[in-house]
């Protein structure tokens, strides 16, 4: 949505994935987008955060988020979903003068857009780096890791902050550095390693297989006993997936899961 709220409107394909109106690969593009009618733009999900936040009350914590600016500037410069960020590597590479005005403008609007959802209710915000393990270990800090520090650095810690990005195995210094309060893990890592590795003051979230809620809910709930087994006795963890909740997903297998985490002791 945050392409939406800059003037790149959007539809899903029947055949799946996302088509962006137009792709942003030149100048002319790029200074089309406009960051300053964000809110108004989005004003439908500040809506939907006044009715969740209602609902809830205060038994159940209400959690924000939106993709990095690097991940979202991947759909828009492809113009369409990809998984292989080639384009964007190139605008870095060969135009980083236009690759930081873009960044720039994507930076401010997720700022704003994340800011819009603390005002009504969300008590803490997540940035999804979903193409960050794309990245070459030499330039994740200058084509993302700025960019969701910057984020960080304009909420001025009203609420807590998850930095989930995915692939960046080892990058642990560059992540902590960001100024999030918990690291996000996808499933190829084990989590409590990770734990062992960051700072006390960091928390971790993850990192269940997604793939397991397309099974039973038998091996849902021994795979998810499995995880907080490992994780037991360590502080700061967050149960949740190593990424998002798969289209094939099963209910019943995600009722397993959030029985078995909340029985848990």
């Amino acid at each position: 949505v945050i392409p939406e709220a800059l003037g790149q409107e959007y539809a899903f394909r029947e055949t799946g994935g996302i088509q962006m109106a137009f792709d942003v690969r030149s100048r002319e593009a790029v200074r089309k987008l406009d960051a300053s009618r964000v809110t108004e733009r989005l004003s439908y999900v500040a809506d939907a955060l006044d009715r969740c936040k209602a609902a809830l009350g205060d038994q159940t914590a209400l959690l924000g988020f939106a993709g990095s600016p690097w991940t979202l500037a991947n759909y828009m410069i492809d113009g369409a979903s990809t998984h292989d960020p080639v384009l964007a590597k190139v605008l870095f590479y060969t135009e980083p003068q236009l690759f930081h005005e873009l960044m720039e403008k994507i930076t401010a609007a997720v700022t704003e857009f994340l800011q819009m959802q603390i005002d009504h209710g969300a008590d803490a915000v997540q940035l999804f780096d979903s193409s960050g393990g794309t990245l070459a270990d030499n330039i994740f800090e200058a084509a993302s890791g700025r960019w969701m520090r910057q984020i960080i650095e304009g909420l001025k810690g009203q609420v807590p902050v998850i930095v989930f990005s995915r692939g960046t195995h080892g990058r642990w210094d560059e992540l902590v550095g960001t100024g999030a309060n918990i690291i996000g893990m996808d499933w190829t890592q084990r989590l409590a390693e990770v734990r062992r590795m960051l700072p006390a003051h960091v928390g971790v979230q993850g990192n269940l297989d997604p793939a397991i809620l397309t099974t039973t809910p038998e091996v849902t709930a021994a795979e998810t006993n499995r995880l907080l087994r490992d994780m037991s006795g360590l502080r700061g963890h967050i149960f949740n997936l190593g990424h998002g909740v798969p289209p094939t997903a099963k209910l019943e297998c995600i009722q397993a899961l959030v029985d078995t985490v909340r029985n848990s002791k």
